[in-house]
């Protein structure tokens, strides 16, 4: 659970917060930016790190001009190397570098912004340093909550979400003893899906699927949100931030996303937090908790607001999301194999090999074969997701033979 809900204090920082952006060149990462881009005297950019986006990454370090940037694909470290040459900011390599950063013993927060599976390690790395972790990436708590949160406990890093769901849970948590919590809500906006006829899912594309209605996402998890496979996990996170029981935890479909999750008490009272669904609001909290500093970021107009719907998400339309309740429900390897099967079927989709409902029949088969695989150690659980990655890419290569 996020330590200090009930007493949060303001750390000891410097005059200027240091701040590592891991995955800046994706939606949360350059929103991150255009979050610190406010506050240039109190939020310091310490590094950066992109995947393969070079371009981006030497177009964001001669900005924001960080100590150092990291880029995971080998091929693209000659370009950057080159495109930063007279800057004197030092360019590291490979997939361990997202851990070198992480652990930068000068950071005070890092935000992990890496989409899937190569968040993990970072995660763990920060956590381990006692450096508090602004967390967008669902796959370090949906693959190893139990092991993200007791390195939390031990060394008192603090994990604050990012995910707009998330932040508001936290938000109205605050000041709040856990004993008082009777159930939490996930709202969801029910992706660009959510009123069309499921008979007519098989003919979605990717284009339709990429569509959000509400929210600027990168593809995956707009491919997820589509699915309803994103509230799933997010479903999972919040088994492992608030130390929830699967029953306390409710989905309800919100179409104006404009509540972004609702806390119910043992009193019969509840709190939601409310407002325009902009990520840079959600990422500035977990940049400044507990304080909020001033800024202009777009406000409701209450007198126009007019009706707020909600309704109960339809599992036989969005089988993602009861996939991700079992998953939950069954513990161990499950949510493993549920995110690493969905990351390669998701692809697999954008690619073209496969159509939208084909994405939860592949997870289930992963989960029926593989989700109760051993899972005690991070190795277990690492071997757990390689597995459900090649069973599903088995999959696709028998249907792309058959075919």
């Amino acid at each position: 659970m996020i330590p200090d809900l009930q007493r949060p204090t303001s750390r000891t920082y410097r005059p200027a917060r240091e701040v590592v952006v891991l995955g800046s060149t994706g939606s949360i990462g350059t929103q991150t930016l255009e979050v610190a881009a406010l506050f240039p005297e109190r939020l310091r950019i310490r590094a950066l790190s992109a995947g393969r986006n070079w371009e981006l990454l030497a177009e964001q370090a001669r900005s924001v001009r960080p100590e150092r940037v990291a880029i995971v694909d080998e091929a693209a470290a000659g370009p950057l190397r080159a495109a930063l040459a007279d800057t004197g900011i030092e360019v590291v390599v490979g997939a361990e570098a997202l851990v070198t950063l992480a652990a930068d013993p000068e950071a005070d927060v890092v935000v992990g912004a890496v989409v899937g599976a190569a968040g993990l390690r970072p995660t763990l790395a920060a956590l381990e340093a006692g450096t508090d972790v602004a967390l967008a990436t669902k796959e370090a708590l949906v693959i190893a909550g139990a092991l993200v949160t007791e390195v939390s406990a031990r060394t008192g890093a603090r994990v604050l979400p990012i995910d707009s769901e998330h932040s508001a849970l936290f938000q109205c948590l605050v000041g709040e003893p856990a004993a008082s919590i009777e159930r939490v809500i996930l709202t969801a906006s029910g992706g660009p899906f959510r009123d069309r006829d499921p008979r007519t899912f098989g003919s979605v594309t990717a284009a339709e699927a990429l569509a959000h209605p509400n929210w600027d996402m990168g593809a995956r998890i707009s491919v997820d949100s589509a699915t309803m496979m994103n509230k799933g996990l997010e479903v999972i996170e919040a088994r492992w931030l608030y130390d929830l029981a699967p029953d306390q935890i409710g989905v309800v479909v919100h179409p104006q996303s404009i509540v972004h999750s609702v806390v119910e008490f043992v009193d019969g009272s509840a709190k939601a937090q409310v407002g325009v669904p902009d990520m840079r609001v959600p990422i500035q909290y977990a940049l400044t908790f507990p304080d909020r500093w001033p800024a202009p970021h777009p406000r409701l107009d209450w007198g126009t607001l007019g009706t707020l719907d909600f309704r109960a998400p339809d599992l036989d339309a969005f089988p993602a999301l009861a996939l991700a309740f079992r998953a939950m429900e069954e513990g161990g390897a499950a949510p493993a194999v549920l995110n690493a099967a969905d990351e390669v079927a998701v692809a697999a989709f954008l690619d073209g090999q496969i159509g939208f409902t084909d994405i939860a029949r592949l997870v289930e088969e992963a989960m029926d074969a593989h989700g109760g695989a051993p899972s005690n150690t991070l190795d277990d659980l690492l071997a757990a997701d390689s597995a459900a990655r090649q069973h599903v890419r088995q999959s696709l290569t028998v249907s792309a033979d058959a075919g």
